[in-house]
């Protein structure tokens, strides 16, 4: 292997290959001109054939200099410091560009090409490069096998002995070829992801390093814990001054230990982390577990580096641990409490949050299959785990606790992907005042990073929850009972008021206490005590007997009416009505879940038929289970790939103009209020009526021109909230009044003041709030909630990720607290359609354009059946199109190549 070191790329980005192993993925330049021609030179015979059509090794320099030159897009593939793969293409604007692959023997058939291939795809669709052509002889079995299965459309026709191939291109966006593509390249990483963690989570053999002589050092428990646990692999130690560690011969360096070793724990001093590393990364250990917390930027960054020179995965830094239950391992690699075997996998920044969660699934008999503490997560994360776990048949669902989200788009895919076929808990993590971005808008404002990662589980069919109690109880009714189809709930008891508190525990989670057809309600008189109440929620009254009692509740399970049932009980003088209780119906097709006010702890599991059913304490946690469940049915059967179509009458040359020469006008990014209008117009928002003067006289002519009372606002530079900066007169209607407001404001702004905004005033209706903030990581937020002084008073607000899907849109309303009564208007349906237009055309606005980087209508009045976007802002910075995008296999155009669409 060469020992020069690779050269520096600004782009490179850690790829997996098929077979697990790391590399590096990278534009090439003049500086890589020696190691293309050296991978070309040393190919060969039959692989120069294959790759040239011929033998001759005279170009090869010529070749190469041309590969890293101007006007070529060429990417790379290093493994440490050695150039294992080639591939490009050259746009010359003649015919589709041709590309090439050339891949070092000795790494054939370990999913380079495929790898590379996806970056010139992600760098043809960012460059708009709708088709690439290959020759490719019909004896390259290997090339055409790869071609074929890359996910894009492609075709051929033989010419003697070549296969001319063109393949077609998608463009960014969510079309059917992109998303199958998409798909193909998700699989490919998911097989990659698997492989890459056998090492971690199935390690042959462990090595912990750092065990000291202290027997409450960390590195003790943590290897006291694998022997406690059974550990079916061969585990080392490296402790240099002890002989032997818990009855295990301690060896004294890193380079003692034999080779092959997996997995390596890392329990030794912060500053000794890197050198530690570097040394495994030498005797060639495939992962490290990095336990010790306290690394600097620097001493982590050089630990990044060294595991990309050696191929090493890595887990933490500052991390609890991990655990595999697997009978064939049974791993407990962790100083945490050690976990039961079970079916939930967990993946947590937090140690107390793994301890906690691991503790109440070995309480509930659910278990951990894998449980991964990601620490910093400078390398395994939670992408990676819902890659194991989509493969892991042991694993029935999974819990996350994440309080980073690098590679968002990676996260999201694989997020969307296992939530399919698995349910994912996700406990969300706070949003601390440092996280809050210090923004002028009330869109900015409420777009924390919380709300960002609200939109992505949101979209992925990730379940959110604030509470972490609620987790048990949640993956207990997930795993034990069927699922729910919808939100109509039934309530039983045999006491009145804990069904009419249950009831409202449903009302206010969001499910629906349904009224009961009379067939359902006859036949619950039947079977039930005289007495009883037998509307929804149903009173089987104190009195009633264990048959009874399950008689209703199968009557209620059985019913199409009902898509779940909570029965409420509690012990009294009369008897159980759990005793002896087993309806024929539990299990089959509905969840139903116990209440037991005095069963002393969150959840508790109950035996019926056979059949594991959660029993809650409260009946509020009980609820807000079944709305959480009801969720991710919704989300099940929404078209999640439909994204909204640009709005058909945009006027995209006019925004494109206005934008252009607004560029560099303000110091702060706000348009002018002129600018704003011109790109809201052309953006086909409905904007009040608006003239734009600069004297009191225009103001005065505008008003009466307009026939009715106005309100002349500022625009004034700096000035964003105008009602709070007193910036606004509403109701003018006289000439005194008009001349005496454009006074203040003069008076108010002085130079600032960049002109006079005059509307008609707007009839009362209802007030909404609809904008869209970008984030550099998270892609860009469209929000919805109450508008004008509302916004100010009351929080609440609604987010979902951009470009919309058609179902997030539907539903966007459901997320606000004020949607009941909101919807209950009898104008509802014109505030949802103007709602959804707005929102569609400021989603497009945003999506489209990348220098503008925040859009707010605040407020959009509905009145009469008529539409009014009252107030428009608009914040541009740098035109982030213009920088060069990476290659990658993923849609880059504009701001969509860090949105996290599924």
């Amino acid at each position: 292997m060469p020992t020069d070191p690779m050269p520096e790329h600004r782009d490179a980005q850690r790829r997996l290959l098929s077979d697990g192993a790391t590399v590096t993925v990278a534009r090439l330049g003049p500086a890589d001109r020696a190691a293309v021609a050296r991978l070309h030179a040393d190919l060969p015979l039959t692989d120069r054939y294959l790759r040239f059509f011929g033998v001759s090794t005279a170009h090869d320099d010529e070749l190469a200099e041309r590969v890293v030159g101007p006007g070529w897009t060429s990417v790379g593939a290093f493994e440490g410091n050695e150039l294992i793969g080639v591939a490009h293409f050259c746009h010359t604007g003649d015919g589709d560009p041709e590309l090439a692959v050339a891949v070092a023997h000795a790494h054939q058939h370990r999913g380079v090409g495929s790898l590379l291939l996806q970056e010139l795809v992600g760098a043809a669709r960012a460059a708009g490069i709708p088709r690439l052509s290959a020759d490719v002889l019909t004896i390259n079995h290997g090339m055409i096998d790869v071609l074929d299965h890359l996910g894009l459309t492609v075709r051929s026709h033989p010419s003697y002995d070549v296969r001319e191939v063109t393949l077609s291109v998608p463009p960014a966006g969510t079309t059917d070829a992109g998303e199958h593509y998409a798909g193909a390249v998700l699989d490919r990483a998911i097989v990659a992801e698997v492989a890459g963690l056998r090492a971690v989570l199935r390690p042959r053999s462990v090595a912990v390093i750092g065990a000291g002589h202290r027997p409450t050092s960390v590195g003790r428990l943590v290897l006291r814990r694998i022997i406690e646990g059974g550990y079916t692999g061969t585990v080392e130690v490296v402790a240099p001054h002890s002989a032997a560690v818990a009855g295990i011969p301690a060896r004294r360096e890193v380079e003692e230990l034999p080779e092959g070793i997996d997995l390596a724990v890392l329990c030794v001093p912060a500053d000794a982390v890197p050198d530690t590393a570097r040394r495994c990364g030498e005797r060639g250990i495939r992962a490290l577990l990095v336990i010790t917390s306290g690394l600097s930027a620097t001493s982590v960054a050089e630990l990044q580096r060294i595991a990309d020179r050696h191929g090493m995965r890595i887990v933490g830094p500052n991390c609890l641990g991990l655990v595999n239950t697997e009978p064939d391992v049974r791993l407990q690699a962790t100083f945490g409490a050690p976990a039961a075997p079970g079916c939930v996998g967990l993946a947590v920044q937090s140690g107390g949050v793994a301890i906690a969660v691991t503790e109440a699934l070995n309480r509930l008999g659910l278990g951990v299959s894998s449980s991964v503490s990601l620490g910093d997560a400078v390398d395994v994360g939670a992408a990676d785990l819902a890659a194991w776990w989509g493969a892991d048949e042991r694993t029935a669902a999974a819990v996350l606790y994440l309080e980073s989200m690098p590679r968002v788009h990676d996260l999201a895919r694989h997020l969307s992907r296992l939530a399919t076929a698995k349910p994912i808990v996700a406990v969300r993590s706070g949003s601390s005042a440092a996280a809050v971005r210090a923004a002028a808008s009330h869109t900015a404002a409420s777009a924390t990073p919380r709300a960002h990662q609200e939109a992505l589980f949101a979209r992925c069919g990730v379940l959110a929850v604030d509470d972490l109690d609620d987790v048990p109880g949640l993956l207990a009714l997930l795993i034990w009972q069927p699922p729910v189809a919808g939100r109509r709930v039934a309530v039983v008891s045999n006491a009145g008021g804990l069904g009419v508190l249950a009831a409202d525990a449903c009302a206010h989670a969001g499910l629906d206490v349904c009224a009961l057809p009379q067939t359902v309600q006859r036949a619950l008189t039947t079977c039930l005590p005289a007495g009883a109440a037998v509307a929804n929620p149903v009173d089987a009254t104190a009195t009633v007997p264990p048959t009874a009692f399950a008689d209703a509740v199968d009557v209620l399970l059985t019913s199409p009416s009902v898509d779940a049932v909570i029965v409420l009980a509690v012990a009294t003088a009369e008897g159980d009505p759990l005793a002896g209780f087993t309806p024929r119906a539990v299990g089959k097709e509905k969840p139903l879940v116990v209440v037991r006010p005095s069963v002393g702890i969150g959840v508790a599991r109950r035996e019926l038929a056979d059949t594991a059913v959660p029993e809650f304490a409260e009946a509020a946690a009980a609820a807000r289970a079944l709305a959480t469940v009801a969720r991710r049915a919704r989300w099940l059967r929404a078209d999640r790939h439909r994204t909204l179509t640009p709005p058909p009458d945009v006027r995209t040359d006019v925004v494109e103009d206005t934008l252009l020469a607004a560029a560099g006008r303000t110091d702060d990014g706000w348009l002018s209020a002129a600018a704003a209008l011109a790109v809201g117009r052309a953006a086909g928002l409905p904007l009040t009526r608006t003239t734009i003067v600069d004297s009191a006289q225009a103001a005065e002519r505008a008003w009466r021109e307009l026939g009715c009372p106005v309100a002349v606002k500022a625009d004034a530079e700096g000035l964003v909230h105008k009602s709070a900066g007193g910036g606004v007169h509403i109701g003018l209607d006289s000439r005194a009044a008009i001349r005496a407001a454009v006074r203040d404001l003069r008076g108010r702004f002085g130079s600032r003041l960049r002109g006079i905004v005059v509307q008609p005033m707007v009839d009362a209706g209802t007030e909404l709030l609809v904008g869209a903030v970008s984030d550099p990581v998270f892609g860009s937020l469209l929000t919805v909630g109450l508008g004008g002084t509302a916004t100010d008073l009351v929080d609440d607000r609604s987010h979902c990720a951009v470009p919309p899907t058609a179902a997030e849109l539907d539903h966007l309303l459901d997320g606000l607290r004020c949607a009941p009564r909101l919807l209950a208007r009898p104008d509802a349906d014109v505030v949802v359609a103007a709602l959804h237009d707005a929102a569609a055309r400021i989603s497009w606005l945003i999506d489209r354009f990348p220098q503008v980087v925040e859009v707010e209508v605040n407020p959009l009045v509905v009145s009469a059946g008529r539409v009014h976007a009252v107030d428009l802002r608009i914040r541009v910075g740098r035109d982030q199109g213009s920088a060069a995008t990476p290659p990658g296999p993923e849609p880059t155009n504009g701001r969509r190549s860090q949105d996290f669409r599924p």
